[in-house]
């Protein structure tokens, strides 16, 4: 008789991070197995799923006990369960998250818990690499929805702030003053009315998402960023 399956709970989570150059870049915190299969070895934070939890605890529980954080945007990724993905059959339900900046730099960091650019991942214990390939596609198909920059972002936001994630998640520079022209013109944000306290010079204008766009529409200013990718690659 073959014995079922083993099932766990494994997150993706990510925040943005300044380089050594202070540009922000997608983040993920990793941790270092401590035993075999691939002991020593990097993996996403995760741990089988115990009968009394269901999926959405189990993956908030494992999260916060290896790094402290508790995000608010958590959502099912996907199943993998190919048959060789490890010496013992383990379907992985995967969740993915996002955090703030600010929230990220509360997380636990330790020899065995660390940050990692997105973009610079080593080889991972397991199948993680491809989990963390489809979560970055994921993330990047989602910004075309105008909700999922809010789990970096907050309820408000300037204009600058809203260029930084479009920049890090895409991985391309743009023009502040052609980013402009472009939220204005997709109707994708709306002034608060009130401008960003604590700064230097005049202090910016806050933004927030539009309350009379349905959010469930692809947002038009990713589609333009994304025509004219297109158009400079051809």
């Amino acid at each position: 008789m073959t014995n079922a399956p083993l099932v766990a709970v494994s997150t993706v989570i990510f925040t943005l991070r300044p380089d050594s150059r202070g540009a922000m870049k997608v983040a993920l915190p990793l941790v270092r197995r401590i035993r075999s299969p691939h002991e020593g070895k990097w993996a996403l934070p995760g741990a089988p799923l115990k009968s009394a939890d269901d999926l959405q605890t189990a993956a908030a529980a494992s999260l916060y006990a290896t790094t402290g954080l508790e995000p608010r945007y958590l959502e099912q990724l996907y199943a993998f369960g190919q048959v060789d993905r490890s010496p013992e059959r383990v379907v992985s339900i995967v969740y993915w998250a996002l955090v703030g900046t600010d929230e990220a730099a509360a997380a636990v960091e330790s020899e065995n818990v660390r940050w990692f650019f997105a973009d610079d991942v080593p080889s991972l214990a397991f199948d993680h690499n491809l989990i963390v390939d489809y979560a970055l596609w994921r993330l990047r198909s989602k910004i075309e929805y105008s909700r999922v920059a809010l789990g970096f972002l907050g309820d408000t936001f300037t204009l600058a702030q809203l260029r930084e994630v479009y920049e890090a998640v895409l991985g391309k520079r743009l023009d502040p003053g052609n980013f402009r022209r472009m939220v204005e013109s997709a109707n994708i944000v709306e002034p608060t009315g009130e401008r960003l306290s604590g700064t230097r010079h005049r202090p910016p204008q806050l933004y927030r998402y539009s309350r009379t766009r349905d959010l469930t529409d692809p947002d038009p200013l990713t589609r333009t960023l994304q025509r004219q990718a297109q158009g400079a690659a051809s």
